[in-house]
């Protein structure tokens, strides 16, 4: 079945306000009174979020919110604006006008959290405590872990990262002078588990449409460093991204990571990880095939770099107690929730979800919004002494933006297997379409301010 533009605008627009009207009316059919101190560490898309929704779920709040931001970023427009899409008074709104009313905000950052004791202290000194406890702080951009450049050098020496807002503005007219000038544009993501995973991979290949637009592509060179083995993962949707960057020529090299960058001489640090099997001889003198890890050095030049920082969880969370001590999930100190309750294994009165949380999915804005009901409706139960019933299934979406007008929207559970929504579901999906396109331009942003993070969707 095919879809014209005019017919996904209403569907889209339609669905949106039924969403939004049946949401509105279960919310206030469903009440309830219960008692306790609310405390929510972290105001961004989930914390604001569950902030509404328990407003709207609770007869008398005792909610507590604590954030340093002045301003609500939509974080997934920073590569519209990274490309020319957006402007950058686009992607934001002030905090005060996104938080919901009757809520206490101390506009502060925490710095220690005693899940034991039940309190956190701020960085201005002062003590909150609480009965329940909403950890929504999101993660954590270790730019230190990337030798040769911080946060506020983004730009210096043509290295730029579109994680950050200020650094996606400077990225525009850096592509715009690569594709003008010609030259190589090196694009690497993470080896870490971090944000939406699919943003470096849009930038790259929306550079490599500008300059086949400005007839430019033969004096552009983009190679693609991938931390992963593999530059997707998902069945359905990477053999048509591997097709993509093939079609297109864009150079692609799996299991690299940044360690550093030299500004001054345009260069970039890699270590190639690779899993070999090594011959060794044991104490009885018996040569075996051993798998090791071989780390391979490498330096490359670039006109152009787009780098992705190290990402973890919030120091004061890995100091807390409350995050995972074995498994791949441990290092970075993500917070140790049950994947499909959202409530912390250990301290059953925490429930956390967003970037921060312990789970094996992909970190997006999409994610949360699944995230929000089972994670307010669960802990409203164990508020009244009930077990959780409701269970997140892992979906995400990662809208994987391949030229300017299609978008390879990926959306898929725990298992990896599809979980695709209406409209879409009429639709091929493993393939581009310019349908999605329209949703990631015209819909996900007033979606986001106007129904997210209201409590209605």
């Amino acid at each position: 079945m095919k879809m014209n533009r005019r017919s996904f605008l209403k569907a889209g627009l339609g669905g949106a306000v039924l969403l939004g009207a049946a949401g509105t009316a279960c919310h206030y059919l469903n009440m309830i009174d219960v008692k306790g101190r609310i405390l929510i560490v972290g105001g961004g898309a989930a914390g604001c979020s569950f902030a509404a929704r328990l407003m709207r779920r609770i007869s008398n709040p005792d909610i507590t919110l604590i954030d340093p931001a002045d301003r609500q970023y939509y974080q997934p427009g920073f590569t519209f604006i990274a490309s020319g899409v957006f402007e950058a008074d686009q992607v934001w709104k002030p905090m005060n006008k996104c938080l919901p009313d009757g809520i206490k905000w101390i506009k502060d950052s925490v710095v220690a959290l005693d899940p034991v004791k039940q309190q956190v202290r701020t960085a201005g000194g002062e003590t909150v405590e609480y009965d329940f406890l909403v950890l929504t702080p999101g993660l954590q951009l270790n730019w230190n872990m990337v030798e040769g450049i911080s946060q506020d050098t983004l730009g210096v020496g043509n290295a730029h990262c579109i994680y950050d807002f200020v650094g996606a503005q400077r990225t525009w007219p850096a592509i715009q002078e690569l594709v003008k000038k010609g030259g190589r544009g090196v694009y690497t993501d993470t080896w870490t588990k971090h944000k939406c995973g699919g943003a470096p991979k849009k930038i790259c290949m929306l550079t490599e449409d500008l300059a086949r637009r400005e007839g430019r592509r033969e004096a552009v060179q983009l190679d693609y460093y991938c931390s992963e083995k593999a530059l997707y993962d998902v069945p359905l949707y990477t053999p048509r991204l591997l097709q993509i960057y093939e079609e297109r020529g864009i150079g692609l090299e799996v299991n690299h990571r940044v360690t550093g960058i030299d500004t001054a001489a345009r260069k970039v640090y890699l270590e190639k990880h690779e899993k070999q099997l090594v011959k060794e001889t044991d104490e009885a003198g018996v040569e075996q095939e051993v798998e090791k890890d071989v780390v391979t050095p490498l330096v490359e030049d670039y006109d152009f770099l787009s780098f992705v920082p190290p990402q973890s969880a919030p120091d004061f969370v890995k100091q807390s107690g409350l995050s995972w001590t074995e498994g791949k999930l441990a290092r970075d100190g993500w917070v140790m929730v049950d994947q499909e309750t959202l409530i912390h294994k250990t301290f059953p009165n925490v429930v956390s979800l967003g970037d921060v949380a312990g789970i094996p999915t992909s970190k997006t804005s999409a994610a949360i919004r699944k995230q929000l009901p089972i994670a307010v409706e669960n802990l409203l139960c164990v508020m009244q002494g009930k077990e959780p019933t409701e269970k997140y299934n892992g979906y995400a979406c990662c809208p994987i933006v391949t030229d300017y007008g299609h978008v390879l929207l990926c959306e898929f559970d725990y298992n990896k297997d599809a979980d695709i929504t209406f409209p879409f579901s009429l639709l091929d999906m493993s393939k581009e379409q310019r349908a999605a396109w329209w949703l990631k331009k015209y819909f996900l942003k007033p979606m986001f301010f106007h129904g997210m993070l209201t409590g209605y969707m």
